[in-house]
């Protein structure tokens, strides 16, 4: 789906937040999470379950974590979405997505896809992630 086939709510929460979302995952995967952790809430609740992390909740948990995560990321050859589903209502927004990799894991070029649930909450104006959910999938 692209994302110029939503509704005038959605389309307005993807043309204010999609591309500063491909920006910051880009950058976590270069190794640098601060991007990312720039667009996540520090107002809790917010919540993450990483592909291979465990239920992480609380930004003093959450921010943290990111930082780890992009620890184990260098040299992205290549990054892209595949934006399957997204929907905006008031202050609350979600997508849906797969996201495709070329990248330097612990030291080991991998391929991978990854099937990605985003929800965000808009705080003073602004769109900020509140839950991730991102997993293989099955085998």
């Amino acid at each position: 789906m692209s994302t110029d086939d939503y509704d005038a709510e959605t389309q307005a929460f993807l043309d204010d937040m999609w591309p500063r979302q491909l920006a910051a995952e880009r950058a976590i995967h270069e190794g640098d999470p601060e991007p990312r952790k720039a667009l996540w809430s520090h107002r809790d609740p917010v919540t993450l379950f990483g592909a291979d992390l465990d239920c992480v909740t609380g930004w003093a948990a959450v921010g943290p974590a990111f930082d780890l995560v992009a620890s184990w990321f260098r040299d992205c050859t290549a990054y892209d979405v595949e934006l399957v589903a997204a929907g905006a209502s008031g202050d609350l927004a979600y997508t849906v997505c797969f996201e495709h990799s070329t990248v330097t894991v612990d030291g080991e070029p991998r391929d991978y896809r990854l099937r990605v649930t985003h929800v965000y909450r808009r705080e003073d104006g602004r769109w900020r992630f509140v839950h991730r959910h991102g997993d293989r999938g099955p085998a």
